[in-house]
């Protein structure tokens, strides 16, 4: 005889069957998209939104590396979170906290700071070094700067900064129209080991700068910033 089932037992079984099984087309938690605010690993939040300038793994490219130890060593987290939060006057790093137009909410910007040092840091790379400190004490001289520029720096930027073979010309209008005077001197003690600058400690060998000298020079070049970069001709009317 042959056997027969009922359609309660049928569907029953493929009940069964199916039991523990994801139908079809059922998005997983992997498939969620989240929202901008929503993210927080830090290399999502880093490459969206700071790995066009600042390059791959905070190694420089169009602005300073991030992943530079010096860098991290005189740039407090206080300083670090104001210039990612509210953007640094007078040049191109804008703010991306979402209280300052940005997109960024305060707990992604503590992301950013807490894993760039954590990440980045190493402070055994300074050995026994003590760098400048990251913001100048005092005004500096832009007559001394001449002629700590002339002892340190000349060398590959050229007697009048206007670039050598070795060295970009720093003191291009648009150039230092588009750099703080903040950044000029995080340049100086930190370097752009990117783009083969050398830190404080090796301009000249055997001779580390003074914190007064990378004030000095920091203060000649900021004297050479043209008002009007860019235009040939004076505004007379």
């Amino acid at each position: 005889m042959n056997a027969r089932f009922s359609p309660l037992a049928i569907c029953l079984a493929a009940v069964l069957l199916c039991a523990g099984c994801e139908p079809p087309g059922k998005p997983t938690s992997g498939d969620v998209v989240l929202k901008p605010a929503q993210v927080t690993n830090f290399v999502e939040i880093y490459d969206q939104n700071c790995k066009g300038c600042h390059g791959q793994n905070g190694a420089g490219s169009a602005a300073l590396a991030l992943a530079n130890p010096v860098y991290l060593a005189i740039a407090s987290d206080d300083a670090i979170r104001g210039a990612i939060a509210s953007g640094i006057h007078g040049s191109l790093m804008p703010a991306f906290a979402k209280s300052a137009g940005g997109t960024l909410t305060d707990q992604q910007i503590e992301i950013l700071v807490h894993d760039m040092r954590e990440r980045w840091a190493k402070p055994i790379e300074l050995l026994d070094a003590n760098p400048p400190p990251y913001a100048a004490a005092e005004p500096g001289n832009a007559k001394s700067g001449a002629d700590v520029y002339a002892t340190f720096c000349a060398g590959c930027h050229g007697p009048q900064g206007k670039g050598t073979p070795t060295g970009s010309s720093i003191v291009d209008g648009s150039f230092l129209a588009l750099v703080s005077d903040q950044n000029l001197r995080t340049t100086v003690i930190a370097g752009r080991p990117d783009l083969g600058h050398p830190d404080w400690r090796h301009c000249v060998a055997g001779r580390a700068m003074t914190p007064q000298e990378v004030t000095d020079v920091v203060a000649w070049l900021v004297a050479q910033r043209k008002a009007t970069p860019g235009q040939p001709y004076a505004n007379n009317y």
